[in-house]
């Protein structure tokens, strides 16, 4: 969008500095300078032009006439005008949107001709008075900003309740609404239907104006989120040291709807992190856990998500060390608050409130603003170093893995430095074994001696994504020769299950 030119009109000898400084703040201001270009005469170089025809002409071209008004009228020409009501009558003519700037003198103190301009001016304009710089930088801000709004160039409300007009309602996977409502109704008593119409589900939850979709309702249940938001992505890498360097062993860049990119980062950070079994001896389900819980994860996964800035052009990095997790969020605090107030009890002040409405009702968040004390409560019950919470460019969440304190003593070190006995797995793997990855390892646990299908598996390990459960989980186990099916002869059999071979019994046993 081209620039909207700002003409700013005044007797030049009484506002020289106000005119330059106010040039140059419209210029370097980080908002206003995207949308408006100011104009100052005594800029232009030397042309061979009357200088009445010049500045008229400028009037003509400008988008907003800004006049400051003092005590003096200025030069006047044969008919005895100046040429700043010269400027203002063209702006008046031409129904340009016109912006008054009155210093504070007593009318007494001002040229008579001056102030038959601001009676001229004050029938239809709404003026503002000012007695310094700054004043007048604040209230010429809060005019512009007031213009954008109006004429519609930038929305002030919340991000996703803003409509999105390059978006209709054929970019709504409809099968996304009916799952969402199914859910909603079974865990938080959501009033629709399924069968009730996408525009009465939509209107319910603020994602649609009139018959166009909010940002909201694409991030939610988009088609292609991204095709609208490239940077609604979450970025997801696994480092076998304590910092970022190449070659990066697991690299994975995840896309799709808000639920979507939730779920996979979960998957993606447990399928790294070592399940650990207890026995069963009192139930026939094995107990197990992951090093980090899995309610951590989730919970810091699902702020990410839900609080980040989405019309910022980064997006959700979550980098697992040897020694701690880092989620890395494109957002800032409330105003005011700090890092600590993370850690006592707070209201929730959502970022996105319509795009967190429909998570909380599916199941994924909760209202009360429990998140992070959540965070801090279940590391100490498992005697995990304090999670830390950072606000600098981005928001950062980090989580300690176990062997943090002493992966911590050794400083910090890179994948070559790192103990044999920290690297991938808390356990020692034999040499013939070593081809297995910490996924394999931890399906094997899961396994033992039972006998379970894909979804029970899948249930046990906390994994939500089918395609990432099989390609990093299922097809190496089968691959190295570790698990079977029960059915081999027939691989989509409805009681279809999965055991250990004798190979597979071996590494557990190992394990």
């Amino acid at each position: 969008m081209a620039k909207q030119i700002i003409f700013i009109s005044s007797v030049q000898q009484e506002f020289a500095s106000e005119r330059q400084e106010l040039f140059a703040y419209l210029q370097a201001d980080p908002l206003l300078g995207l949308f408006f270009e100011p104009f100052l005469f005594e800029r232009l170089p030397a042309i061979d032009q009357r200088t009445d025809e010049v500045y008229l002409k400028e009037v003509e071209r400008c988008s907003i006439y800004l006049g400051l008004f003092g005590k003096e009228y200025g030069f006047e020409d044969d008919e005895g005008i100046s040429p700043t009501e010269r400027e203002f009558d063209k702006a008046s003519e031409l129904h340009k949107t016109r912006l008054i700037y009155l210093t504070n003198h007593a009318s007494s103190d001002r040229h008579e001709k001056e102030n038959k301009l601001i009676q001229k001016a004050q029938s239809f304009l709404i003026r503002r008075r000012f007695s310094t710089i700054d004043e007048l930088k604040n209230a010429v801000y809060a005019s512009l900003v007031n213009y954008l709004k109006t004429k519609g160039i930038i929305q002030l409300g919340p991000f996703d309740a803003t409509p999105n007009t390059q978006a209709t309602m054929e970019d709504i996977d409809e099968e996304k609404v009916k799952d969402f409502v199914r859910v909603a109704r079974s865990r938080r008593g959501f009033p629709l239907r399924e069968t009730d119409s996408i525009e009465d589900i939509f209107t319910h939850l603020n994602l649609i104006h009139g018959k166009i979709p909010t940002n909201a309702a694409l991030l939610l249940f988009g088609k292609n989120p991204q095709h609208f938001f490239i940077s609604s992505e979450v970025r997801c890498a696994h480092f076998h040291g304590t910092i970022v360097e190449k070659p990066i062993p697991s690299y994975k860049v995840f896309k799709g709807d808000v639920f979507e990119l939730v779920d996979q980062a979960e998957d993606f950070i447990l399928s790294k992190l070592d399940y650990s079994v207890g026995t069963r001896a009192e139930k026939t389900m094995i107990p197990g856990k992951y090093e980090i819980p899995k309610e951590i994860i989730s919970e810091a996964i699902v702020n990410a998500v839900a609080h980040r800035d989405y019309t910022s052009n980064g997006s959700i990095q979550v980098h697992l060390f040897r020694d701690r997790l880092e989620i890395i969020n494109p957002g800032t605090l409330p105003l005011g608050w700090s890092e600590e107030r993370l850690k006592k009890p707070h209201t929730s002040i959502p970022f996105n409130p319509l795009l967190a409405e429909p998570m909380y009702l599916e199941g994924y968040i909760e209202r009360i603003g429990t998140g992070t004390l959540d965070i801090v409560r279940i590391a100490k019950e498992f005697d995990l170093k304090e999670p830390v919470f950072q606000q600098e460019e981005d928001f950062k969440t980090i989580v300690f893995r176990p062997n943090a304190i002493e992966v911590e003593r050794t400083g910090p070190i890179s994948t070559s430095q790192v103990p044999h006995k920290f690297r991938m797995s808390t356990v020692e793997v034999p040499q013939e074994h070593r081809r297995s990855t910490v996924e394999v390892r931890n399906l094997l646990k899961v396994l033992g001696d039972s006998e379970m299908s894909r979804k029970e598996i899948q249930q046990i390990l906390g994994l939500k994504h089918e395609g990432n459960f099989r390609e990093n989980y299922l097809e190496p186990a089968m691959e190295l020769g570790l698990i079977e099916m029960k059915y081999p002869d027939s691989p989509n059999h409805p009681q279809q299950k999965y055991l250990l071979t004798e190979k597979g019994k071996e590494l557990l046993g190992d394990l």
